[in-house]
């Protein structure tokens, strides 16, 4: 393995992507939109590149394409997303955060993956991987939380049409859901820590081939209903 794109890459489960990566002897491409809190990443040394990049925008994803060239990257992944309206329900549901949600954690990770499926196509590992959620299953669906839930469902529908798409290049592409994690995000009374979600996550990587192309897969491995 030699080159790792990571989104989001600036805290919680981006961050401890990059470090286990960049570990592991692979070469890290990280993108934040700040890089005032890129501390965490500047640490890795040499073992990463920080890109500045707001992937909501045509023009910044654009140009991070136009910098990595023909550069092959053996696995991408799609981490950087937002929460909005938490707990919201029916009634309290605003649609100005159903659609900033549905911006950055659907629209931007498709944006990404149009615009470095050929460089992953160009690589020995071919893997695209996005961190999605359990609360996107339609089969597991309870209520609340509109924008969130509607963004991954969303989100998985691209990535299963897009893994047909791609497979005939020999790209798998898979939806994971990492856990209740303590992040931001996730707070304080959550379930797993980074490092246990991580854990779980780089052992799904590690498995995954073209067998998997189009699957939803949990942290520890099992599958989830669409």
């Amino acid at each position: 393995m030699n080159n790792v794109l990571i989104t989001g890459a600036g805290r919680g489960i981006g961050l401890e992507f990059a470090r286990r990566f960049a570990a592991a002897g692979a070469h890290v491409h990280a993108t934040v939109r700040d890089l005032s809190k890129a501390d965490g990443l500047r640490a890795l040394g040499a073992s990463a590149t920080i890109h500045t990049c707001d992937v909501t925008s045509d023009a910044h994803v654009g140009a991070l394409a136009d910098l990595l060239g023909d550069t092959p990257i053996d696995i991408l992944i799609n981490n950087a997303g937002i929460l909005l309206g938490r707990g919201e329900t029916f009634d309290t549901l605003e649609v100005a955060d159903l659609e900033e949600t549905l911006r950055v954690n659907t629209v931007a990770p498709v944006r990404v993956m149009q615009a470095l499926a050929g460089n992953v196509a160009r690589s020995e590992r071919k893997l695209i991987v996005n961190v999605s959620s359990r609360m996107g299953s339609i089969d597991e669906a309870s209520g609340g939380n509109y924008s969130y839930r509607t963004s991954k469902a969303a989100l998985n529908m691209a990535v299963k049409v897009l893994a047909n798409d791609l497979k005939g290049r020999g790209v798998t592409a898979i939806v994971v859901h990492p856990g209740w994690v303590r992040t931001d995000m996730g707070g304080p009374s959550a379930a797993l820590s980074v490092k246990e979600s991580v854990d779980g996550l780089m052992k799904v990587i590690d498995r995954a081939g073209i067998r998997d192309t189009g699957s939803f897969i949990n942290h520890d491995g099992s599958r989830i209903p669409w």
